[in-house]
């Protein structure tokens, strides 16, 4: 799925990646000024010399238009989490009505692509947090995990992100994630184990909380129901 530039909130994108930075969790980008049409054009022109390269024929009706396809997909459908203009609005709503227990999403589509072979991460993620004085619609979490997983990841940095980005747009430690993701790198190449996928957690406040280990042990009860 492309981004929708009418459901963005480009101001609060700027404030999340600053809370990303300073918690050390932020993907090592830098800023080359280019335009989302100068990259699309700059990633046509370097995928054609690899198609090249590996002697593909790019006269071919077939693969004539692979370059502007891929360049098209990179940066309009799965990197376009890189650009925090393309940030989720994330619409709370005070709490009212003093809900004081968990709020779960689970079953959350984790589609991303790792970062040392840009190739699929697939999976599923589980999220919960504790309101303090804001409720967040329940769509955001959807969209905060859709924005990070579309870029290139590490799964490890994934999950920290959405844990991080949550418990600042809701002011609370109280947040849990986890994902449960295959990861290509692994399943397609390499070792080629179709059959492994990768557990990634991150609890805060109370779910990480020793003393009282009930939070935590319902939490991950509740992420692995099937």
């Amino acid at each position: 799925m492309s981004y929708n530039k009418t459901k963005t909130d480009p101001v609060l994108g700027k404030q999340v990646h600053d809370h990303l930075v300073k918690a050390g969790v932020e993907t090592p980008v830098i800023d080359n000024g280019l335009s989302r049409t100068e990259k699309i054009d700059k990633i046509e022109g370097h995928f054609d010399h690899i198609m090249d390269t590996l002697g593909l024929d790019l006269s071919d009706d077939s693969l004539t238009d692979t370059p502007k396809r891929v360049a098209k997909m990179y940066v309009n459908e799965i990197f376009w989490g890189l650009d925090y203009e393309a940030f989720p609005k994330c619409t709370t709503v005070n709490n009212k009505m003093h809900y004081d227990e968990m709020v779960v999403e689970r079953n959350i589509n984790v589609q991303s692509n790792c970062e040392h072979h840009f190739v699929v991460i697939d999976g599923l993620a589980t999220v919960a947090y504790i309101p303090n004085e804001k409720v967040l619609g329940l769509s955001k979490i959807n969209r905060i995990v859709e924005y990070f997983s579309k870029r290139p990841q590490i799964q490890e940095r994934l999950t920290e992100q959405v844990y991080h980005a949550l418990s600042f747009i809701l002011n609370t430690e109280h947040v849990a994630v986890l994902i449960d993701a295959q990861h290509y790198c692994v399943k397609s190449r390499g070792v080629e184990d179709a059959g492994s996928s990768t557990i990634t957690s991150k609890l805060g406040g109370g779910f990480r909380d020793k003393s009282d280990p009930g939070l935590r042990a319902e939490f991950l009860s509740i992420a692995r129901m099937q």
